[in-house]
């Protein structure tokens, strides 16, 4: 385990350790008070030092939840290591950065799987289906937000609130979520504009929208905060032959599709959903001992980073930005 600065962190610790074939060796944490004790509740050891701990003949894969200005350094020297890879999001803070990650990995030849859970639900997994299918004909708009009250209700840690260690607020934590989603169902990005704001008067945004453009002339509103209190997640997806509701306050699937009036006419509620994937941290570890699918690879990874970067870009410099504008390797 590398550090538990995350909030996720304890999460996947005890995940891993529900898995009959997982045993947590050895515990590594830029705050070494913090990843003493997490060693010692885990009945594993302390190693101070990350190159140490990458050159054990016990680790064979590392689960990194440091803070996200140090996944590059990390997940580099551990790819290099010969060490499979699980990252919390995001993979990075810019592209370039992501690129040079995805690279050692490639390189390295070991599994790597950023946690994308959203991914892996029925209801998400739902969506992509009758995208692709085309039941809902062209998509116009997709609307997905995701949000807590972290911030008002005060039970985010402070670090949350840092902009170096994060490299921002809500939306490259939480709304990296409507952000993963967006770019699996409408494809290729192409331009982006931003509102963020601090309704707490943090260091960081609280308060978040972004509106993105898509190749396929689809536009997405991405909504996040940490200053939503009872806030459900929700999906809406629109185009030229129905809509699509997901969640909501009702935690329902609703369709209505032209395509399926000769059948059903008017809203309908689905009876049979897809079967939920395997949770990220199932699939790595499947991956790593049975060779079975990851579904969220690096290439998912830079992806995501290529939209947050834009995102704060068109932030901080109060305009639209282009994809195209993104610095790659």
């Amino acid at each position: 385990m590398l550090s538990r600065w995350h909030v996720h962190a304890t999460g996947y610790a005890n995940e891993l350790r529900s898995l009959p074939d997982v045993v947590i060796t050895a515990v590594w944490d830029e705050d070494q008070t913090r990843g003493k004790q997490w060693a010692e509740e885990l009945g594993a050891e302390f190693v101070a030092d990350l190159d140490t701990l990458l050159a054990r003949e016990d680790v064979d894969a590392v689960c990194v939840n440091a803070p996200t200005n140090m996944h590059p350094e990390i997940m580099i020297a551990a790819a290099k290591a010969g060490k499979h890879i699980f990252t919390e999001k995001v993979m990075a803070i810019t592209t370039k950065e992501a690129e040079r990650i995805a690279k050692a990995v490639k390189d390295a030849g070991v599994k790597f799987c950023i946690s994308f859970p959203h991914r892996t639900r029925p209801a998400n997994l739902f969506a992509k289906k009758v995208v692709d299918e085309k039941l809902l004909g062209d998509i116009t708009l997709m609307r997905v937000r995701n949000a807590h009250d972290g911030a008002s209700s005060n039970w985010l840690p402070q670090y949350f609130y840092d902009p170096v260690q994060c490299g921002g607020g809500a939306m490259i934590d939480l709304g990296a979520h409507p952000m993963y989603l967006c770019r699996w169902i409408l494809g290729k990005p192409l331009r982006i504009t931003s509102m963020f704001n601090s309704f707490t008067n943090r260091p960081v945004e609280d308060n978040a929208v972004c509106v993105i453009e898509f190749e396929n002339g689809a536009i997405a509103v991405v909504e996040t905060s940490f200053v939503s209190k009872s806030s459900p997640f929700s999906l809406e997806l629109y185009g030229t032959k129905g809509s699509l509701f997901v969640g909501g306050s009702e935690n329902r699937v609703k369709l209505i599709s032209d395509e399926l009036a000769t059948k059903i006419s008017g809203w309908m509620m689905p009876s049979q959903l897809p079967e939920p994937l395997p949770s990220p941290i199932q699939q790595w570890v499947n991956g790593i001992l049975r060779g079975s699918e990851i579904h969220f690879g690096v290439e998912d990874g830079v992806q995501l980073t290529e939209l947050m970067e834009a995102a704060y870009i068109s932030y901080r410099e109060e305009r639209m930005v282009e994809f195209s504008e993104i610095e790659h390797l």
